[in-house]
């Protein structure tokens, strides 16, 4: 059972891990799927903010994987997708693929989201934590996402995953300067 989470805030190169990983696959003979949530309306593939990216298939719930042969499964954006999508993993650890995830780990209020808490509870081999620079203060010490609508942080009455649609912008952010 092998399972990898790539975690922490916006900008801090999570997805440009996971495509380290994945990109001498394309080389090999080693079958391998990359899903991206059909939430993530910013990028058609999955792709890292510095323009590298691997082509990959938008699924809005990972129970639209069907490929059974696969021996390597890798998910961005995990925290787009629901908290039972978690059992699909495990199914596919219980197999044998290996899998590995990346996302954010924190919603904006700095509350684990509930997949993450999931994933954490089937015991991965490996987690990987981000962090990013602080767009305040510009210390690389980011831990959480902070989201502003109309220039102003949101603080409740939204949902946990909110898009990345150009009406709402994720902010990496320190412990100080994150607001709560």
């Amino acid at each position: 059972m092998h399972l990898t989470l790539i975690l922490g805030p916006m900008k801090s190169g999570k997805s440009l891990d996971l495509i380290s990983y994945f990109s001498p696959l394309e080389y090999s003979n080693e079958s391998f799927g990359l899903y991206n949530s059909a939430l993530n309306i910013r990028d058609e593939n999955l792709e890292s903010r510095n323009g590298v990216f691997l082509k990959s298939k938008k699924i809005k719930s990972l129970k639209e994987i069907n490929e059974t042969d696969l021996k390597h499964i890798g998910i961005d954006e995990i925290h787009m997708f629901e908290e039972d999508d978690a059992a699909v993993i495990k199914e596919f650890l219980k197999a044998g693929t290996r899998v590995i995830v990346s996302g954010l780990d924190m919603d904006y209020k700095g509350e684990l989201f509930p997949i993450i808490k999931k994933l954490l509870e089937l015991g991965p081999r490996e987690v990987r934590y981000r962090r990013a620079a602080c767009e305040h203060c510009k210390n690389l010490d980011a831990v959480y996402t902070q989201v502003y609508l109309n220039d102003k942080i949101i603080k409740d009455n939204f949902p946990s995953v909110i898009p990345e649609d150009g009406k709402f912008i994720y902010r990496p952010v320190c412990r100080r300067c994150f607001v709560n």
